[in-house]
């Protein structure tokens, strides 16, 4: 349900923009081409996120093989899909089918394997996968699946016009989807007119990033441009965000509350220690990873 016309958020102390990062073209899964926005160089700056992927593209050569089956161990998967349709199974037993503006959130815990499959032969396939850490205590957790369709996806409208979708957490006392009481993520899509503005409460202890996928805002007089993801400063004295669109602009608000805990990866795993990382590897090969 989406309520409208909710008032602005007082923030008077404004993040201003730590860095500008744009993101590295790859591929992943069978050759799928995609944007890593949020890459490991980045995990202990952004923790708890450990990546951000963005896809899209109307060419099905760049998305069609998808993402067969592969493991993952120690963290959650949030895809939230624009554009496309994509079927998710996996060694849990669950499966579903993600859809124009729909989310799916998963959490690996102590061990899945799944698949990710195109279930279209043409058209734009367009979304984002975000990776969010599990602290240690949960990290060999039983796996957790859910989907959200676009309509199940709480969302409002400020007076200013901004439609908001609030996959995580809470904005303007709306509640998200989905809420993680250790990591607290905030996951907000914004859809802002030209020369509106939106502000956002944070914690002052929280990692926070804006990343525009259409259009252009400002953040503290600086201009954040498309496909470009802002890092937020983490000023003691900052009691939120503020956004304003120089065009009409889509972007992603995201942050969370650090988890400052060591972060050990390869590939799919991501755990605190190697040692954990070579028993990961060891469970898969040996078939123990999702039992």
């Amino acid at each position: 349900m989406t309520n409208t016309f909710l008032p602005s958020e007082a923030i008077q102390h404004p993040r201003p923009i730590e860095r500008l990062v744009v993101g590295t073209a790859t591929s992943d899964g069978a050759g799928v081409k995609l944007t890593r926005v949020v890459a490991q160089s980045l995990q202990r700056r952004l923790d708890p996120f450990l990546m951000l992927d963005a896809f899209g593209s109307q060419n099905p050569d760049d998305y069609i093989a998808g993402f067969p089956d592969h493991p993952h161990r120690g963290f959650e998967t949030i895809t939230y899909m624009l554009a496309g349709r994509m079927r998710h199974r996996d060694s849990a037993g669950h499966e579903g089918l993600l859809e124009n503006g729909g989310v799916q959130w998963m959490t690996a815990g102590r061990g899945v394997i799944h698949s990710e499959i195109p279930q279209q032969e043409k058209g734009v396939m367009e979304g984002f996968q975000l990776w969010l850490n599990l602290p240690a205590r949960d990290k060999m957790s039983a796996p957790w699946y859910r989907d959200f369709t676009a309509a199940e996806l709480p969302g409002f409208v400020t007076e200013a016009g901004v439609a908001v979708t609030v996959i995580a957490g809470a904005s303007h006392g709306v509640t998200g989807a989905v809420t993680r009481a250790t990591t607290a993520p905030l996951y907000l899509d914004l859809h802002l007119p030209a020369g509106s503005r939106f502000t956002q409460t944070l914690p002052v202890g929280h990692n926070a990033f804006v990343y525009v996928y259409r259009g252009a805002v400002e953040i503290a007089g600086r201009s954040v441009s498309t496909q470009h993801l802002a890092i937020l400063a983490n000023d003691e004295q900052a009691d939120g965000v503020v956004i304003e669109a120089t065009s009409d602009a889509k972007v992603l608000l995201i942050a969370g509350q650090p988890l400052n805990e060591p972060i050990a990866q390869y590939g799919p795993f991501v755990m605190n220690t190697e040692q954990e990382i070579y028993q990961a590897l060891n469970d898969f090969r040996e078939g123990r990873l999702v039992t």
